[in-house]
């Protein structure tokens, strides 16, 4: 059962329904294209995606931008810079960059969920310059350094 669940104001400026989660556990509420007619994306073919969706995230929160899995293992579609990130002041309209990653092309149709959208906490922090770090055991290894098991 979902309890105190934070608030956020939206504007839909498209006929789609608002962006929901569609399972009573998901992380990610769906979006959708706004499209006046159909898209086509050629292979290796990136587009700008309206959703005619705006919301007014609270200070201390993101939206995170993220491809849906079913698009990405059965069609090669996925968001281009994933995870994107829709900062609190920001109050233009949300649109997704998709990109197809296949040898087919793709059309996406007004309505389709073409992403998911996550709503998080983040920190803002104070950089201190320093001469030196703390040491850990991994130091600075990195890139596969602990090898294959």
């Amino acid at each position: 059962m979902k309890k105190n669940l934070m608030e956020v104001n939206i504007v839909n400026l498209s006929n789609n329904p608002l962006p929901s989660y569609e399972t009573d556990y998901s992380a990610g509420m769906d979006l959708r294209a706004n499209l006046t007619e159909p898209l086509t994306l050629k292979p290796l073919q990136r587009s700008l995606v309206p959703t005619g969706i705006y919301i007014e995230l609270p200070a201390g929160y993101e939206a995170q931008i993220r491809p849906r899995s079913g698009l990405a293992a059965k069609y090669g579609v996925t968001v281009l810079n994933s995870p994107g990130t829709i900062d609190a002041d920001y109050r233009g309209e949300i649109k997704i960059i998709l990109v197809n990653l296949s040898a087919d092309e793709f059309v996406i149709q007004h309505g389709d969920r073409i992403a998911q959208m996550i709503i998080a906490r983040h920190e803002q922090v104070n950089l201190n310059t320093v001469d030196t770090l703390g040491e850990t055991s991994r130091g600075a290894g990195g890139f596969g350094h602990t090898g294959h098991k």
